[in-house]
């Protein structure tokens, strides 16, 4: 496996997660030493790859030629055999760069999800793909397992920077029908766009039989509005910006931030998203250990 050597993973966190697998909540195209659960029985006829073998496989499976002509041992996998395939949808439109004083900006907070749970996936056997996405797919990288395609992601992951305006709905629904097998799809995102329209691309992709998952990121200054003084607010995502007293909005502001989330967690209900709210000053480590107990357990976190 890849040493963990990146400015965005901690590998004392990542040796505390391991202890809790990664494990789907649905039915996938495939598994893996009886990690996932398939909607087939056996094998299709397909054959998809070679992998290297890990304890627990199926011996069954072994090619005995090509260990024959390498002496090393792999498995054959058929297209209803694969693993799980995580694929990881993180937002790099420019309100993502947003940070409160002292805080990781969004980007910063959400590339610390994105490779721990790429790392988790890649060391149990399960491939992870990568999709940066703002006013467009920016990069889009399939789903596969090996130590050089997590580096890949790490350096995609690396040279992430937030910019442009966000079509996220129309992008879900863009990679609801590219991801063509069933897939753990997490999402992160500040979510920033009409509940309405989220509500939608959930269930074209639940529809599609994939399993979602969605990290909402918030500010804790999102959150609490705290300024005491006049200030200055800037579209991250175009060139307005408005001038205005707090004190005289923060009511309003309230009410309409309370709407929005109250809609985000009644929609993530009906279209049976595992959803995760969190804001940038707690631990990344906490809601990934809740999100991944969660999944132990058959459920997931609402």
């Amino acid at each position: 496996m890849l040493n963990v050597t990146r400015s965005f993973l901690d590998p004392q966190i990542i040796a505390r997660l391991a202890a809790v697998p990664l494990k789907a909540r649905h039915a996938m195209q495939g598994n893996v030493s009886g990690r996932h659960a398939s909607p087939h029985r056996g094998s299709s006829v397909e054959f998809a790859e070679y992998r290297k073998y890990v304890p627990g496989d199926d011996l069954r499976r072994l090619d005995w030629r090509a260990f024959g002509r390498t002496d090393r041992y792999y498995v054959k996998e058929f297209e209803a055999d694969t693993n799980l395939r995580c694929c990881v949808v993180l937002d790099t439109s420019g309100s993502m760069g947003y940070a409160s004083k002292g805080m990781l900006t969004k980007i910063d907070y959400s590339r610390r999800i994105a490779a721990t749970l790429a790392y988790l996936a890649a060391q149990q056997g399960d491939a992870v793909g990568l999709a940066t996405v703002a006013e467009k797919i920016v990069q889009n990288i399939p789903a596969k397992r090996s130590a050089a395609h997590l580096k890949l992601l790490f350096d995609t992951l690396e040279k992430t920077k937030p910019q442009g305006e966000t079509q996220l709905p129309q992008i879900l629904d863009e990679l609801a029908e590219t991801v063509r097998q069933r897939a753990l799809v997490v999402i992160i995102s500040d979510f920033f766009v009409p509940t309405d329209e989220l509500k939608r691309c959930f269930e074209h992709l639940r529809f599609r039989k994939h399993d979602v998952a969605a990290f909402h990121l918030l500010d804790p200054q999102e959150i609490e509005f705290a300024f005491g003084r006049p200030v200055r607010f800037v579209d991250m995502e175009g060139n307005t910006s408005i001038f205005v007293e707090p004190s005289e909005i923060a009511d309003r502001y309230q009410r309409a931030l309370a709407t929005y989330l109250q809609a985000m967690q009644k929609l993530t209900l009906e279209t049976g998203v595992d959803y995760h709210r969190i804001q940038t000053n707690e631990s990344y480590e906490h809601p990934l250990m809740r999100f991944l107990v969660a999944r132990t357990r058959g459920r997931g976190v609402r």
